[in-house]
């Protein structure tokens, strides 16, 4: 059976579109699929108005190329329908595929949609804007704010390490931390991470036990003061240890963060306006992804119910 598709492409992550549009129509037309539809985006639309455009054209299968930003952007608008998201990441994060193991490789990430295996996951909201890895306050946005996108383009993730370092020794922020129903938690912290997922940028995971399924989101809470606190808390980090130094983990389905002052905030690498609260709220099995295919994997022709 065909299936119609569209792809949202950042025209700034390709460095020859044409090649680009000319290798997927032609994998899709091989496979009898009939050739997408191609919306690129642009400075004032990362994404979401063409993935729009790409559901109502009647796409059951939308292809994202590009980096956090256009991948989010679509997950904005496909989550809660029946359409699913393929990733074909090209940016320098690219979060949501290194999460879940998903390839690199332009052909290989074609060939993944093709074979019609796909996995429900979480997908968590915030002010009405929806993310798939996660959410955060504090120094994790005040280091991505620092990162210049040349950096970025030059060497790669390692831009945010510069990024970072000239944070470390900010002072951190009094939080009260309330999830789900119960009492609030009080800390003098640096970040709170509330992840659908638990690898971070560079390949680091810093959530052993974050699963995007799961129906609850990690909540890390980061408590270093000193250069030394942040040495072993890295250092217990990339030894993947589950026990973290001045790293706290709760979980739940709802997390409300205020600080007592305005802070930088992000969602899967994209900064939002600061604010002195983060509300999380989940949004259980919403986005349908395609992975790679295993036996117990539905169809991607199969009728689904839209949700």
């Amino acid at each position: 059976m065909t299936v119609a598709s569209a792809v949202v492409v950042n025209p700034s992550k390709v460095l020859d579109l044409g090649e680009l549009r000319q290798t997927v129509n032609a994998l899709l037309t091989e496979a009898g699929w009939p050739e997408p539809a191609w919306y690129e985006t642009t400075r004032e639309d990362p994404g979401r108005g063409q993935a729009r455009m790409a559901v109502e054209g009647g796409a059951r299968v939308v292809f994202a190329y590009g980096g956090d930003g256009t991948v989010r952007s679509c997950v904005n608008v496909l989550a809660g329908t029946d359409v699913a998201l393929a990733v074909l990441p090209s940016g320098t994060g690219n979060l949501l595929a290194a999460n879940l193991g998903l390839t690199h490789d332009l052909i290989e990430g074609i060939e993944v949609a093709l074979a019609g295996g796909t996995r429900r996951i979480d997908v968590g909201s915030v002010d009405g804007e929806c993310f798939a890895v996660m959410a955060g306050m504090g120094f994790d946005a005040e280091m991505l704010a620092a990162t210049s996108e040349s950096t970025k383009a030059r060497i790669g993730w390692p831009a945010y390490v510069f990024g970072g370092l000239r944070h470390l020794r900010d002072r951190p922020m009094r939080v009260s931390i309330r999830i789900d129903d119960r009492p609030p938690i009080r800390r003098r912290a640096r970040t709170v991470l509330v992840a659908n997922v638990g690898r971070l940028t560079g390949g680091l995971r810093l959530l052993l036990d974050a699963e995007p399924d799961d129906g609850a989101f990690d909540v890390a809470v980061l408590t270093p003061r000193t250069l030394g606190h942040w040495a072993s808390l890295v250092w217990a980090v990339v030894r993947r240890r589950r026990r973290v130094p001045r790293m706290e983990v709760f979980r739940g389905r709802s997390v409300l963060v205020s600080s007592n002052r305005a802070q930088p905030r992000e969602l899967d690498g994209d900064l939002i306006a600061p604010g002195r609260v983060l509300r999380v709220e989940m949004l259980p099995e919403a986005l349908w992804l395609c992975v790679p295919r295993s036996g117990s994997s539905p169809d991607l022709t199969a009728p689904r119910a839209t949700r």
